[in-house]
């Protein structure tokens, strides 16, 4: 037989929980989620550009390059990445005429999209930037003729207006896939 001063195992648990409840912090009575956007930034000549991360499979330093012959100059050339090839093109000469003189901050932003492989030449790269989901706009800062095509809203925060330029319009585009002379 039990002794009548001790408590039965369940007595106690339940004791336990009581006491827990009683000194438990409250929780908190909304928790406000925000969801993100990520892009990679880059820089045109002065511009400087978001693209969503979705659309930029890898960023590169400037590979060694083969001249293709019969291209147009903004077309720099085939890489060996890895095994294998990689036509690399000079995004502010397609988008400029002015080709890029590669330097020690110029990275290729490689896009993969549908039919479409190849890696950008851009004059830097900033790395990744996030914003809140819902701060985008389409009042655009002003942007240059050339570059229009790719952009169609811009997100905002403190710093600035980043307009984001899709790689993939610019992997859709006709001009784009005319890179013979």
């Amino acid at each position: 037989m039990s002794q009548p001063n001790q408590l039965s195992p369940v007595r106690i648990l339940l004791e336990l929980e009581r006491r827990s409840r009683e000194s438990a912090a409250e929780l908190p009575q909304k928790l406000e989620i925000l969801e993100m956007w990520n892009g990679i930034a880059f820089r045109v000549k002065d511009k400087v550009y978001i693209a969503p991360m979705a659309e930029v499979s890898e960023i590169l330093d400037l590979p060694a390059l083969t001249r293709v012959p019969n291209s147009k100059s903004w077309v720099l050339g085939i890489a060996n990445v890895r095994g294998s090839l990689l036509p690399i093109m000079d995004l502010p000469g397609f988008l400029t005429g002015q080709n890029t003189k590669p330097n020690k901050r110029s990275r290729v932003l490689v896009v993969n999209h549908e039919l479409i492989h190849s890696g950008l030449l851009v004059d830097e790269v900033y790395g990744m930037r996030h914003f809140e989901r819902d701060s985008w706009s389409r009042k655009l800062p002003k942007i240059d003729r050339s570059v229009a095509a790719y952009v169609d809203r811009c997100y905002k925060n403190e710093e600035r207006a980043w307009p984001v330029f899709s790689m993939h319009k610019l992997a859709e585009s006709p001009l784009f896939h005319h890179a013979g002379i």
